[in-house]
């Protein structure tokens, strides 16, 4: 009697992306704009900064004073780069120490002269060298979450992309803090959390779910005070709408914050910060 042949087993099928991964492949995205591409759309007269008056210019860094609708304000930004040369001369949008600190100098200049304080973020995570380490990353991190918590002039931050760990938070302790529609902001990245919950950084989507670090997911967690829409397929589908949602949002919220008293915005920068991550359980 002929023997039946074994029918193989199916092979495997991948399950559909989770949500929180289109969002970080949305955030990811390489023709996505840049914070440098923000400054350039929506602010005139950018006049560059440079060098953190202690070690060096950092490539990954831009601060600057520009005119936002007639009116002075400082501008930061960490940059890119759109060629390999330029990621790698940049570290891939990595500041080092020195460019923490040559933005903090730029805040100093802003307060002094009762400028606005834009940032724009879009980055993974300050450099993790060792030369950054050596030079004090977390000091310098550390000191710009302490100044700009104190800082006597309007804030906005915005991140536009990825906002990622202490070197995202280092330019986000600001009045009012926007994120766009496919913009994710985390403590760490979803692969880096994959590697050290289950070991296996094949379970990136998996981590990205669990982080809850979309817009809608950490809005409602009040980390952010404003989700900025997108132009349909991304702002990498339209910049210049993109541009314009951005926009339209900085002059409300900066109309807003310079409506209130000094003593009034800062008790209420406070507050904000103060309030975030403290969960209550209700019997």
């Amino acid at each position: 009697m002929a023997e039946t042949p074994q029918q193989k087993p199916a092979p495997a099928v991948a399950p559909p992306p989770s949500e929180a991964w289109i969002k970080t492949e949305m955030a990811r995205h390489p023709q996505r704009p840049y914070p440098m591409d923000y400054i350039e759309a929506l602010f005139t007269d950018f006049s560059e900064i440079h060098g953190d008056r202690q070690f060096g210019d950092d490539a990954a860094m831009s601060a600057g004073m520009a005119y936002f609708h007639g009116e002075p304000v400082l501008v930061v930004g960490n940059l890119k780069g759109r060629t390999l040369k330029e990621r790698v001369a940049r570290k891939f949008g990595s500041p080092d120490p020195e460019g923490y600190r040559k933005a903090l100098r730029a805040m100093r200049i802003a307060e002094k002269f009762g400028r606005p304080v834009f940032t724009f973020i879009d980055l993974a995570g300050a450099n993790p060298g060792l030369g950054a380490e050596e030079r004090g990353q977390g000091e310098a991190i550390a000191r710009n979450l302490l100044e700009m918590s104190r800082l006597r002039v309007p804030s906005i931050a915005t991140i536009t992309g990825e906002g990622g760990s202490g070197g995202a938070l280092a330019l986000a302790v600001a009045d009012r803090v926007l994120m766009l529609e496919n913009a994710i902001y985390s403590v760490i990245s979803p692969e880096g959390c994959a590697s050290i919950m289950w070991k296996d950084a094949t379970k990136k989507q998996q981590a990205a779910t669990a982080l809850r670090y979309t817009a809608t997911d950490v809005k409602a967690m009040g980390c952010v005070d404003d989700v900025v829409p997108e132009p349909v397929g991304g702002t990498q589908a339209d910049a210049g709408q993109a541009f314009s949602f951005v926009n339209d949002r900085l002059v409300h919220h900066l109309g807003e914050l310079k409506g209130m008293s000094l003593d009034a915005m800062l008790n209420k920068r406070y507050e904000k910060f103060r309030n975030i991550a403290q969960f209550y359980s209700v019997a």
